[in-house]
């Protein structure tokens, strides 16, 4: 039987931190980080009186990668929870590990649909999105703005597989025709001769999923190209980290955050995170503090208790405060969140509105729903 906690008592609580530590992802991982340990200082880095231990793992960006750092953290460190990953593929891994050994999994980006879709599981829950839930409004965004013809681009990989594919289903579904479609090698940043095969195509508009340094050298090549001019629309992500950039002006995005989002608690995340980190708060902070205030809410509620049935029970039932706005989990264990439709202006993020209310990720395949 499990050793069981009361509050005040002094057992240290393992949290494994799966994120990438080097490579296009980086930057991404560390806001992640950056965030969960903001959500943990607001209780004195203690849950239900005991102390937390934060143990560090790197993903790799792959799936063998993460699944090896995963076992690790589990069987070596011993840690009671964990949190990860940044990459899709790596989100696999850890995954199948966390279905094979059971242990209470919060994934803080990675946004492979069957995570919360056909390999769902009773353990493993999203403080992030999937790939489908935050591209699927954008279908709408652009028959509404009369793009009929649009192109797109991504890397070829699970998330640009999965991101741009909900963005074609539904803009097909409503009308609109894909023209041209363009997937490369991750993480090639060679994207001169594709721009190119796009501008011959005649869009109305271009849909384009890139994330970290890619985007950013994706925008300033595409500001450059023949395209120059045609709306460039995409998720949050493509101008996540890149809305400084002069060519950045007037993209078009959809996302379940926004910087500018008029919420006190958004203002004062944003104040605390600049003020301990020097820099500004982005969508991956907020999930990595999201990731922390399921953890500790859960925690808290079972008093500490090591029990992963209890655990698991009271991450279900949790209500975030987030600063994108309050949100529940889907019996998938994936957000139920509104959906933002942004655009960058004067290298300001400006909200336009709401693109979808309360959206829920339909979860093929989840037997636990």
């Amino acid at each position: 039987m499990p050793t069981r906690f009361a509050i005040g008592q002094q057992a240290r609580m393992g949290i494994g931190l799966l994120l990438p530590q080097s490579g296009t992802y980086a930057g991404l991982g560390h806001a992640i980080a950056n965030g969960l340990n903001m959500a943990l200082a607001k209780t004195g880095n203690r849950l239900a009186g005991r102390e937390i231990r934060l143990v560090v793992g790197d993903d790799g960006s792959n799936a063998a990668t993460a699944a090896a750092a995963a076992q690790h953290l589990i069987q070596a460190e011993k840690v009671d929870v964990l949190v990860g990953a940044v990459h899709s593929d790596s989100a696999q891994g850890m995954v199948k590990v966390a279905r094979d050994t059971g242990i209470p999994t919060i994934i803080a980006n990675a946004g492979w649909n069957a995570a919360t879709g056909a390999s769902c599981a009773s353990n493993v829950f999203r403080t992030s999105f999937s790939n489908w839930q935050v591209n699927w409004p954008m279908g709408k965004v652009a028959l509404d703005r009369n793009y009929r013809r649009v192109a797109t681009i991504t890397w070829r990989y699970t998330a640009g597989t999965e991101m741009i594919g909900a963005f074609e289903e539904n803009f097909t579904r409503l009308g609109g025709t894909i023209v041209q479609r363009i997937q490369m090698p991750f993480p090639q940043m060679d994207f001169a001769p594709h721009l190119a095969a796009l501008a011959a195509a005649q869009p109305d508009a271009v849909m384009a999923f890139f994330a970290g340094a890619g985007a950013r050298q994706f925008i300033t090549d595409y500001a450059a190209s023949a395209l120059k001019g045609v709306p460039l629309l995409g998720p949050g992500f493509l101008t996540e980290g890149a809305r400084d950039l002069p060519a950045a002006e007037g993209i078009l995005t959809t996302l379940h955050y926004a910087n500018g989002l008029d919420m006190p608690v958004n203002r004062h995340f944003r104040a605390q995170y600049s003020a301990a980190y020097g820099r500004s708060a982005d969508v991956y902070a907020v999930q990595g503090y999201d990731s922390g205030q399921l953890i500790a809410q859960a925690v808290e509620t079972v008093r500490g208790d090591t029990n992963r049935a209890a655990l698991i029970a009271a991450m279900e039932t949790a209500r975030i405060d987030s600063p994108r706005g309050s949100f529940v989990l889907s019996k998938a264990h994936n957000p139920v969140q509104d959906i933002y439709l942004r655009q960058i202006r004067n290298g300001e993020e400006i909200v336009l509105g709401i693109a979808q209310r309360a959206l829920a990720d339909p979860a093929p395949g989840c037997k636990v729903k």
